[in-house]
Formats: C-alpha cells, sequence, structure tokens
C-alpha cells in the first residue's frame, strides 16, 4: 500500500477500515528493512529513511504495542543514526567544522536514545518492569531474558551505546553496566546473530569502556576473529571497527591500512541483504585511510 494511500485511510471514520490498514502498511513497513538494506545507494536511502521512520512512529501511536513495528524502530533510528548523521559528525569534525560537528552529535545522541527508547519498549511487552529492573540490578535482570529477545537486546544495547559516544556526555557513565549486560547476555544466548555482529561490537566495547580490565586489546581481538569466523568474511565492519578501535591506539599503521584494505576488498553484492551495511562502512574505511597520515604522525 503506499504511503498517501494509508494516510487517506486513517483520514477515514470507520475504525475498521483504519485497523486494517495500520495492519497491512504496519506489517509491509516492518519488513521492508529488506529493501532498505539491499540498497546499493546509501544516498537514496539517507533521503528515503526519515520518512519512513516518522511513518513507523505514526502506526506505534495506533498499536503501541507491535513487536515488529517496535523493533523495526529501533533498528531504523539506531542505523540511520550511525550511517547518515554520526559519520557526517566524524567528518565535519575532521574538515575542522566543530559547530557542524557538534550540532551533528547532539541530533544523533537524539536519534540513538529514541532507538534505545523503543527497544526497550520492545523488551518490555514480554518482561514487565524491565528497564527498572535492568536499572536496579543488570545482571540479575537480563537473566530473565530469552533467545528470542536477542534482536531487541542487541539494538538497545547498541542504541544505547551509540548515544554515549555521540553524546560524550560522562553523566551517561554510570549507565554503562545497563547496557554492558544486555550485551553480554545476547552474546551468550545467540554469538551468532547477525552473521557475528555481536562479536564486532564487543571489539569497540572492550577498548572504549571503563568498565573492562585486563588485557583488553587480546580479548578485542578474539571478537575480531569470532566476527570474520561467522560473517565468513563477507563484512566489512569487523575489519573497520578493529582497525579504528585497536589499531590506532596500538600505533600500528601498517596493519591499520591492510585491515581497511580487507574491508574495501569485501564483496558487496555477495550478501545482497548487507549491501547497504557494506557499502556504509566501506565509505568509513576509505575515510579512515585518507586520514592516516594524521592518525599516525612520523615524530
Amino acid at each position: 500500500m503506499r504511503p498517501i494511500a494509508l494516510i487517506l485511510l486513517l483520514a477515514l471514520g470507520g475504525c475498521s477500515v483504519r485497523k486494517y490498514a495500520i495492519k497491512q502498511v504496519g506489517g509491509a513497513l516492518a519488513n521492508s528493512s529488506d529493501t532498505f538494506a539491499s540498497d546499493n545507494d546509501p544516498e537514496l536511502a539517507r533521503a528515503a529513511v526519515p520518512f519512513s521512520l516518522k511513518l513507523l512512529e505514526a502506526l506505534l501511536e495506533q498499536t503501541p504495542k507491535d513487536s515488529n513495528l517496535l523493533l523495526a524502530a529501533t533498528t531504523g533510528f539506531t542505523q540511520y543514526a550511525y550511517a547518515f548523521v554520526q559519520i557526517d559528525a566524524d567528518e565535519a569534525e575532521d574538515r575542522g567544522d566543530r559547530a557542524a560537528a557538534n550540532a551533528l552529535r547532539e541530533r544523533a545522541t537524539k536519534l540513538f536514545l529514541r532507538g534505545r527508547d523503543y527497544g526497550m519498549r520492545g523488551l518490555e511487552l514480554k518482561h514487565a518492569a524491565f528497564a527498572s529492573a535492568l536499572k536496579a540490578n543488570p545482571k540479575t535482570a537480563v537473566e530473565a531474558l530469552s533467545a528470542r529477545d536477542v534482536p531487541f537486546m542487541y539494538w538497545t544495547a547498541v542504541s544505547w551505546a551509540g548515544a554515549l559516544a555521540a553524546s560524550r556526555d560522562m553523566f551517561m557513565l554510570p549507565q554503562i553496566p545497563q547496557f554492558e549486560s544486555l550485551l553480554e547476555r545476547a552474546l551468550a544466548l545467540d554469538e551468532a546473530y547477525d552473521h557475528g555482529a555481536l562479536h564486532t561490537v564487543m571489539i569497540s566495547f572492550e577498548m572504549g569502556s571503563p568498565t573492562r580490565r585486563g588485557d583488553k586489546a587480546a580479548r578485542a581481538k578474539q571478537h575480531f576473529e569470532r566476527a570474520i569466523e561467522l560473517s565468513k568474511g563477507h563484512q566489512a565492519s569487523p575489519y573497520v571497527v578493529y582497525a579504528e578501535s585497536v589499531l590506532i591506539p596500538a600505533k600500528n599503521q601498517t596493519e591499520f591500512e591492510a585491515m581497511l584494505k580487507k574491508a574495501l576488498a569485501v564483496d558487496v553484492n555477495a550478501e545482497p541483504p548487507s549491501r547497504l551495511r557494506n557499502l556504509i562502512m566501506q565509505r568509513r574505511a576509505r575515510w579512515l585511510l585518507g586520514r592516516a597520515d594524521r592518525l599516525f604522525p612520523k615524530n
């Protein structure tokens, strides 16, 4: 059903017609992520996604307990915040445009938090008062979650961590144990979720979180190797995240450049459902390669 048709149907007074329209379009929207994910034009997705996100929110006002719509919302807002706002902020700062970078980071933070809130609503559909329990005792609260909750756990945690990274807000640091527990529980329940995406996230989390102790780089490498194994080398993300999170701090330019070249060598057509993600991460890889001289200054 076309969006204009939905708008017309929602304007009608008949309750049954409204419910039918919401159910039909809601189902289509909840399943539309594959269409965006396989697109080969990131700029087209950048322009199209906001309308879909707002339409999702309009439908959620009518059906606030629709699990599929809630998952689509948390996924959509989180991905959009990173791919089309956070990355733009980093590039703006690199150009020396601090005002633009700060404005973009503020926007990214709000989008990430919106994604987190939808994810938490999704978790609370089956686990009443989960947000309060998670805040009170994170490690105990997540024990109630099962493998079927992993998609919500993953996207809630990623959006939460994204908000912290984008905002650079020290007041959010006490919240780390909450999304850390979500990540660890999800990893224990289904480490292979989304081609090993949990292991990819853990690369940066191990290196960046103040809660992690011991040999962070060694654990990050283990997560990297497992992410590559689970993704069969068809995902650019592990290479880019490892290069940025581990090899820059290690001041290893040679391996840094080799890792990013592996990301660029990933065939974006080998896994069509990951095409858009791979194109975006390859853009990140090219940007990082272009900054190598500044990231690894010669003394």
